[in-house]
């Protein structure tokens, strides 16, 4: 593998910018033309939205306010690992299980999260990301080889996978919600691909969705009315956090995992692009304990790199930063325009099931 240690925030055009020719890979320092660029992010947006939109259903959180640290802590990695390592960070799957012990929130059960609980769960999501900080800081002074040697591939490989089957009572759930829309946007993502090439087959999974969302229009699945009451304008609530020793031993092993999923995602963009990435896994490490900390002190879930973008990005042989911004973008979008959030549940049925299981395949 080659070694580039150059920053990646000036990108030059992949080629002409319209075609990626077999075995080729827009590296993180290229991009394809702006129209191209524009419906890959939007395509990214989907492939995040669906897990980063979970998460806080599931804990009680809030979901805008976690979409806010989603966005600030994906901003922070890409400028912490001056953009050779493009990446998502999205809502942790990790964390559920430890927020749910401390708050004891049931999703669906009708109750509101209680807030005392809450503030405690926060704490334990601060000390993890702290820890995680801390593990980072070692291995960038200290190299990765260790880590290398205690998590190899085949074990970061199967702690993401296993996270993601674990979820997929989830997805099933949400499914039986709207059975004919989650099919017809999967047979549609399944078929495009199949069907069409060039940017046209790259864009699958966002046209899915499109045809998705069309469907449940048609089927009456979509509230206009909760659209037409939410705030166009709205600003995150944050809440403040509280510590207790007590509830470290429920964080702090999550660690584990966000350390693999972190060293995972390294090898995979290093796979992807040729190049040897290995000196930014502590960087990465850094950034997403920062953002989980950052997270975690107002009032949102842990972060984590997005298997399901790097999952994309390997279906699209295209994988530079200009691509995230474009999801941050949407983010704080549907974090300002409440109203737009209020466009997902119709057609989450089909894309959460669809694109981490699809794209990775």
């Amino acid at each position: 593998m080659s070694e580039t240690k150059t920053s990646n925030f000036k990108w030059k055009l992949h080629g002409d910018g319209k075609r990626i020719s077999t075995g080729e890979v827009v590296q993180p320092n290229e991009r394809l033309t702006w129209p191209r660029t524009i419906g890959i992010g939007a395509q990214h947006i989907v492939a995040m939205f669906g897990a980063t939109f979970l998460v806080p259903l599931l804990t009680g959180f809030s979901p805008a306010t976690t979409l806010f640290f989603t966005g600030l802590g994906t901003i922070l990695f890409i400028l912490i690992t001056s953009g050779r390592l493009p990446s998502y960070l999205g809502s942790s799957f990790a964390l559920i299980a430890p927020i749910g012990a401390v708050t004891g929130y049931v999703s669906g059960g009708g109750a509101p999260i209680d807030s005392d609980k809450m503030a405690l769960a926060q704490g334990g999501v601060i000390s993890a990301g702290a820890l995680l900080l801390l593990v980072g800081v070692l291995v960038h002074f200290a190299g990765a080889a260790w880590i290398d040697r205690i998590m190899p591939p085949i074990v970061t490989g199967a702690i993401v996978s296993l996270i993601g089957f674990n979820l997929a009572p989830s997805a099933w759930n949400n499914v039986k919600q709207a059975p004919v829309t989650a099919t017809v946007t999967i047979l549609s993502v399944l078929l495009i691909t199949v069907l069409f090439k060039g940017i046209i087959g790259r864009l699958s999974i966002l046209i899915g969705v499109l045809i998705g969302y069309a469907t449940a229009v048609i089927r009456h699945e979509v509230n206009f009315e909760a659209i037409s009451k939410a705030d166009w304008v709205g600003f995150p609530s944050f809440h403040a956090p509280t510590f207790s020793p007590a509830l470290l031993g429920l964080f702090l092993p999550v660690v584990l995992v966000l350390i693999a999923e972190n060293v995972g995602h390294v090898k995979s963009v290093s796979a992807m692009t040729g190049q040897n990435l290995d000196d930014l896994t502590g960087r990465a490490l850094i950034a997403d304990g920062l953002s989980t900390m950052i997270a975690g002190s107002g009032g949102g879930s842990g972060t984590t790199t997005y298997a399901e973008n790097i999952g994309l990005w390997q279906r699209l042989g295209s994988i530079p930063p200009w691509h995230i911004s474009l999801p941050l973008s949407g983010l704080w979008l549907c974090r300002c325009c409440p109203s737009l959030v209020k466009l997902s549940p119709p057609f989450r049925q089909g894309f959460w099931v669809e694109p981490p299981r699809f794209c990775t395949a």
